[in-house]
């Protein structure tokens, strides 16, 4: 029906088109030839453009719904990456925190293990020192006794030697 309808128009655009020969204006003539022209180019033209701008716009409008997911994901990475350096900012906090106390901790155990090991030093010098004493006195003594015995033989009786030995240890 419609085919009929625009061949219809066709011929009847031609039929009005013709110049009539009267002397007449034709801009009536023109406007309806004009106008049904328009019709047909609209009837013919109008769909596949309608269908067209409607899958452009519908193209425009899926790739800016895409382009704004994009955004959205962007923005929750973002957010995450700031929640993620702000953990890493307080576990560093943290960190430093407890690297101070066990700072202090393993101080204070190598100052007393320091503490321990001068008083060992001390013990031992000491100890040290009256062994050297110990020595000392029973050289001395020996020395007296070698000296006493090689002048006993000259005619000392033994409290004289008695005698000289108090007398040189005291």
């Amino acid at each position: 029906m419609s085919r009929i309808l625009v061949l219809l128009l066709m011929i009847s655009t031609y039929a009005l088109a013709s110049e009539t020969g009267h002397g007449e204006t034709d801009i009536v003539y023109r406007t309806v030839n004009f106008l049904l022209f328009a019709g047909v180019v609209w009837y013919l033209v109008g769909e596949p453009a309608k269908n067209y701008f409607a899958s452009r716009s519908q193209a425009i409008a899926d790739e800016l719904k895409k382009v704004q997911e994009k955004l959205d994901e962007s923005i929750a990475l973002k957010k995450e990456a700031l929640a993620k350096i702000s953990d890493a900012e307080k576990f560093a906090e943290d960190l430093v925190i407890s690297s101070k106390k066990e700072n202090k901790i393993i101080n204070d155990n190598i100052m007393s293990q320091c503490e321990i090991d001068l008083e060992i030093l001390i013990k031992q010098e000491v100890s040290s020192k009256n062994f050297a004493q110990r020595n000392m006195v029973q050289d001395v003594v020996s020395n007296i006794l070698k000296e006493t015995l090689a002048q006993s033989s000259n005619d000392l009786d033994k409290e004289a030697m008695a005698n000289i030995i108090l007398k040189k240890v005291a």
